[in-house]
């Protein structure tokens, strides 16, 4: 799938495909900005970078069909590595076309079965950091590491969410976290670790309850289907239990816990043997 070019011309150099990033080459360093998301989040490169976490850029802009077709794989990276709150933080920069109506109506329509990384759109000051980074064809993914260095200046072609793994770096450390989802502090239960991450198939639950009603867990495939329940024995305080998915396939799962009718909380998970 060829790349969608922002510009009009004869003759298409093929030169133009590469390195799409052109103001950044491989080992260059990355200068700082800063930008605001469509749910007014700030981030700051180099406040993320400092935290020790590579960055992946993910340069788009709504009608662009191969952005739309890979943007699935883009979220499927974000969630599988924690959400931002590991070791990777993924977030999508629009060319400066789009506002944020138009980049949250974006997300929603091709974002896929995921939890959807930070999109910035031309009113959070996409058109800027697109226009330092030189991007003119899109998709553009980059990674950048934690010393603001560029690793690489266009991850492509995107074939599933394993082209984004393959570009990491030899010893990066980089490894799948769970994505926590709708969790409430204020809820009548909630889990307090759910590990390891990713699991081979064994999960063990701390769950801390604060009603006697019954309590269940579900486990939910991507699609929200219900592919297992289990219910727990359990009563006012934490209890420790273990849920056998090794009859599952790999891939992402949601844990629910539920409290009587109250959905309680949600954990993302990951199996991979």
């Amino acid at each position: 799938m060829q790349k969608a070019l922002l510009f009009i011309a004869s003759i298409v150099l093929p030169a133009l495909l590469v390195a799409q990033a052109n103001n950044y080459p491989n080992g260059s360093t990355v200068a700082n900005f800063t930008v605001t998301d469509t749910e007014g989040n700030m981030h700051s490169l180099y406040d993320i970078t400092s935290s020790g976490k590579y960055v992946v850029l993910d340069f788009f802009f709504d009608t662009c069909p191969p952005c739309q077709a890979t943007q699935p794989y883009f979220n499927e990276l974000h969630e599988t590595y924690g959400c931002n709150a590991a070791d990777l933080f993924c977030m999508s920069i629009n060319n400066g076309t789009d506002n944020n109506a138009q980049v949250i109506a974006y997300e929603n329509t091709y974002g896929g079965n995921f939890a959807h990384s930070p999109a910035v759109s031309s009113e959070g000051g996409g058109g800027t950091v697109n226009s330092a980074f030189g991007v003119n064809a899109f998709p553009t993914y980059c990674l950048i590491g934690p010393n603001n260095t560029m690793i690489v200046n266009d991850i492509w072609p995107i074939s599933n969410m394993q082209t984004y793994v393959n570009a990491f770096p030899s010893g990066s450390g980089i490894q799948p976290a769970a994505c926590a989802v709708g969790i409430n502090e204020n809820s009548v239960a909630s889990f307090t670790d759910v590990y390891p991450v990713p699991s081979a198939g064994i999960i063990t639950l701390n769950v801390n309850s604060r009603t006697n009603a019954s309590t269940t867990i579900q486990v939910l495939d991507v699609l929200g289907k219900q592919v297992m329940s289990m219910s727990l024995t359990s009563s006012n305080g934490t209890s420790t239990h273990t849920l056998d998915l090794s009859g599952l396939s790999d891939g992402q799962y949601i844990l629910k816990l539920n409290a009587g009718q109250e959905i309680a909380d949600q954990k993302r998970i990951v199996l991979a043997r």
